[in-house]
């Protein structure tokens, strides 16, 4: 089973079994920037999830099978869905304190 990691501005913030999981880690940035596509154009964002064949596979220090850049639209759309699984439809990354 694949395992996804999730980096922005260089950091892992993230990671997720499936690709959309991945993508909602995004959500939990605080604060949550006001705009995804001005987020996602900040110098140094460079969003991205690097997809590994297994955790496993990631806790070993293997090499990602691939880097997937992150638009601000998949971003847009993953955390739309999770409002929508969770009675939020329009809250990008849900609630909580």
């Amino acid at each position: 089973m694949a395992f996804f990691e999730v980096l922005w501005h260089g950091e892992a913030i993230g990671d997720g079994g499936d690709l959309e999981e991945a993508l909602q880690c995004y959500g939990l940035l605080r604060p949550l920037p006001p705009s995804w596509p001005e987020a996602c154009q900040q110098a140094g964002a460079d969003p991205c999830i690097r997809r590994y064949a297994s955790f496993d596979a990631f806790l070993d220090n293997a090499d990602e099978l691939e880097t997937i850049p992150v638009s601000a639209a998949m971003i847009e759309a993953a955390l739309a869905s999770a409002g929508a699984h969770h009675g939020q439809v329009g809250q990008a990354g849900g609630g909580g304190p």
